[in-house]
């Protein structure tokens, strides 16, 4: 029961971290755009309609390449494109088709923005368009880079420090920073305060992570471990959720940070975890939290610290007179990842499938809101379809193996990818099943390797193995942005990347051996 408590209450918080990792999605969504004018608009026409207003057009503005006709109040008639205008030398009848002279002007004077999906955004916010844009482009991988600097600064001060202590930090963190984002007041304060955001909401998931491995009993650890990843999916379903409702991006902004404001508030009630403790010799806090833990789980005998540190003691004297080596414990680094041909094989496979899962998984998030049709459902769905990922990838680990597992799945998200180039536009529904399919496939496999990897290396470097592969994966978070922007230089150029680093990791992982059942290695 108290166990239950304390994963049930930790993982309530790591919804926020999918929240905040993909609340951008639809807070730096560029609506349709043209340039501004100076005075008052008369009459308006598109190529194909008219109206009063430019609010009537957008509606039947199929094309962006196509610009927009405005006569004003004093007669002077004006082309409209998104960063360009250019004024008529001769204004007679209004027509779309113009032969004249023309004069060619900046938008100096902004820009007009559609208004009927997205009251407002970050990008209509501060115009970042046109030569403005790469700014908006920015926002995801300086996101991302925090993620990936948090992540280590946390991960070590949780160890010298205490988890608990983190955990605090780093839920409050995120409440503070998330609020303080709509209330920014131009684009660089904005970056830097989301930057803190992930640092902190990175922090919170690695340290919860550690934190609720060292309570499960190991009967449990594969799904509890697992389905902290199913929490981070629902963060996701939540952010489609509430962008469905609320389209104007700083009450949005508030409206998602204040979803896990419960945890906030009483986080602080969550102990120490007793490995923790007990490696800081903290004998007395330990067993404090032990008879909690034994009150609420109604153990009549709870055990005794002393009695476990006698034991181990006369461990540590027998193994001392055994052997005088203690002393002197060897210091390990990044390079024993690469200390013979056989482990730097083994690493730069696990390094290339922690990347591979991340970009994979990113990159179909990301993009599901350009794949036509209702982009809330879409990222709904893509979140969705997590959460039986996971239970086949725990099935799969325990029933097949770790590698057996493994390889599939890498190997058929390769396919779909190949497949969904295939797929004709117009099929909007057979294109989102695909990106479905493709999101589950690497979910198996990104939720499988954190396990995975633990088990490939000895306990000498163990630590050290899963918190390189993990850096792999924040650069493989970062990089996704980027590889989503190259839509524009070609449609399916992100997912033709994915499917090459698929189809590379896929193959490697042959070469990985199988864990399951052996014996950890110490050496």
């Amino acid at each position: 029961r108290f166990q239950a408590f304390v994963y049930f209450a930790t993982v309530f918080q790591a919804m926020s971290c999918g929240i905040h990792y993909l609340a951008s999605v639809f807070m730096a969504v560029t609506p349709n755009f043209v340039c501004d004018i100076p005075g008052n608009v008369s009459s308006v026409l598109s190529y194909n309609s008219s109206g009063s207003s430019v609010e009537d057009i957008w509606t039947l503005w199929t094309s962006t390449e196509n610009y927009i006709v405005v006569q004003l109040g004093n007669g002077e008639t004006w082309e409209l494109n998104q960063c360009s205008r250019s004024k008529r030398e001769v204004s007679s009848d209004l027509t779309y088709e113009y032969e004249g002279n023309k004069s060619e002007f900046s938008c100096s004077d902004g820009f007009l923005y559609d208004h009927t999906k997205w009251k407002s955004t970050i990008v209509t916010e501060w115009d970042l368009v046109c030569d403005r844009e790469w700014l908006a482009k920015l926002i995801q991988p300086t996101f991302m880079l925090g993620v990936l600097i948090g992540a280590v600064i946390f991960g070590d001060i949780a160890d010298r420090m205490g988890r608990r202590r983190v955990i605090w930090f780093t839920s409050a963190g995120q409440f503070v920073f998330g609020i303080a984002v709509a209330f920014t007041f131009d684009y660089y304060s904005f970056v830097v305060v989301r930057f803190l955001l992930a640092m902190v909401s990175s922090g919170y998931l690695v340290v919860a992570f550690v934190y609720v491995t060292e309570f499960v009993g190991t009967k449990a650890r594969t799904w509890a471990s697992m389905h902290v990843h199913a929490f981070f999916a629902v963060g996701i379903m939540v952010v489609a959720l509430v962008g469905f409702l609320i389209r104007t991006w700083w009450v949005y902004q508030i409206f998602l940070s204040i979803t896990t404001l419960p945890f906030v508030l009483c986080c602080w009630m969550l102990p120490e975890t007793p490995f923790w403790l007990l490696s800081e010799e903290r004998y007395e806090d330990t067993q404090k939290v032990i008879n909690i833990m034994a009150r609420w789980n109604k153990v009549s005998t709870p055990c005794k610290i002393s009695e476990l540190c006698s034991v181990r003691q006369d461990d540590l004297v027998s193994g001392r007179t055994g052997d005088n080596d203690l002393s002197s414990t060897k210091k390990h680094n990044i390079l024993d990842l690469f200390c013979n041909w056989h482990i730097a094989r083994r690493t730069i496979t696990v390094w290339l499938v922690w990347f591979t899962g991340s970009l994979g998984y990113y990159v179909f998030s990301l993009s599901s809101v350009n794949l036509g049709g209702n982009e809330y459902l879409n990222l709904f769905l893509i979140g969705a379809v997590e959460l039986p990922s996971y239970i086949i990838a725990c099935i799969g680990m325990d029933k097949l193996g770790r590698r057996n597992t493994l390889i599939p799945f890498l190997l058929s998200s390769a396919l779909i990818c190949v497949l969904i180039m295939f797929i004709p536009q117009d099929f909007n529904i057979l294109i989102i099943l695909a990106n479905m399919a493709g999101k589950f496939s690497i979910g198996v496999a990104f939720g499988l390797i954190y396990l995975y990897t633990a088990e490939l290396y000895p306990t000498i470097v163990r630590s050290l193995a899963v918190g390189s592969g993990s850096m792999m994966c924040r650069v493989g978070s970062v990089v996704a942005p980027f590889c989503v922007y190259l839509r524009s230089v070609w449609i399916f150029m992100p997912l033709l990347l994915v499917g090459i680093m698929a189809l590379l990791s896929g193959i490697l992982t042959i070469m990985l051996p199988e864990t399951l059942g052996k014996p950890l290695t110490n050496t």
